[in-house]
């Protein structure tokens, strides 16, 4: 009997799970970019990723705004001029210094900048969300992840701009007052993407172990040994895995 292709059986092949994963382990958060436009196509194919985000009971939460005006731009960089150095008041030297050093937008460099809203009354009643209203912004977040990985994908680079108070924003992009701005991403084609995460490289944090941020059947730790053992030791595979996607 023939086998079933990965078609059949709904599975990707073995390169495109390896694009998938290289995609998710080299995404990183990117703030230099290259002088230049993205494609209208390759632009278009990484917002039509987004729109196939999750949502709860389909909501489908997202709005995108596509801002390419230098002086709009130029009016959100000074908004996040000021919020970064209110923020710089919350750390001690040589901690202040050092967040004041790090580059954590690319507001004028990018290609595009996109705000990512969340309509939270774009339907009346949502299946699902009766029990958790913020789910309607877990969904924005779901789509924005997409976008990500698409650009990734793509060599487009994406910065995301947190920086900023919503009031603001919203003004200088017009948001109506119900509608929350989630994110505001910068886009463009990177000087490069780094081996590691920015923040790592720069000695801010680094990445948590994951065996230790996964529980096993509750929140404190029990006697998994037996049946999660063969688990555990995967998951120390998978490090080597990651390992050589990102060489």
């Amino acid at each position: 009997m023939a086998s079933k292709s990965p078609l059949q059986t709904h599975e990707f092949s073995q390169e495109e799970q390896r694009g998938l994963y290289r995609a998710i382990y080299t995404r990183r958060d990117i703030r230099t970019f290259k002088s230049g436009p993205i494609p209208p196509e390759v632009l278009a194919r990484i917002i039509r990723a987004a729109h196939h985000g999750p949502s709860v009971g389909f909501m489908q939460p997202w709005d995108f705004i596509m801002v390419r005006d230098l002086g709009v731009r130029q009016k959100v960089k000074n908004l996040f001029d000021r919020e970064r150095q209110a923020a710089s008041s919350f750390f001690d030297e040589p901690r202040r210094s050092h967040y004041l050093s790090l580059k954590l937008e690319g507001i004028l460099e990018s290609a595009v900048n996109v705000c990512v809203t969340c309509d939270p009354t774009r339907a009346e009643v949502v299946l699902g969300r009766n029990s958790a209203q913020e789910t309607d912004l877990y969904s924005t977040c779901c789509a924005v992840q997409n976008l990500w990985l698409a650009a990734r994908a793509e060599g487009v680079g994406v910065g995301w701009v947190s920086i900023l108070k919503q009031p603001q924003l919203r003004r200088i992009l017009g948001i109506p007052h119900h509608v929350i701005p989630v994110a505001y991403l910068c886009l463009g084609y990177p000087v490069e993407f780094p081996p590691e995460p920015v923040l790592q490289t720069a000695g801010w944090r680094g990445r948590m172990e994951l065996a230790g941020l996964v529980h096993f059947d509750g929140w404190e730790e029990g006697s998994a040994e037996g049946d999660w053992g063969e688990f555990r030791r995967a998951l120390a595979e998978t490090k080597e895995q990651q390992a050589d996607l990102t060489k």
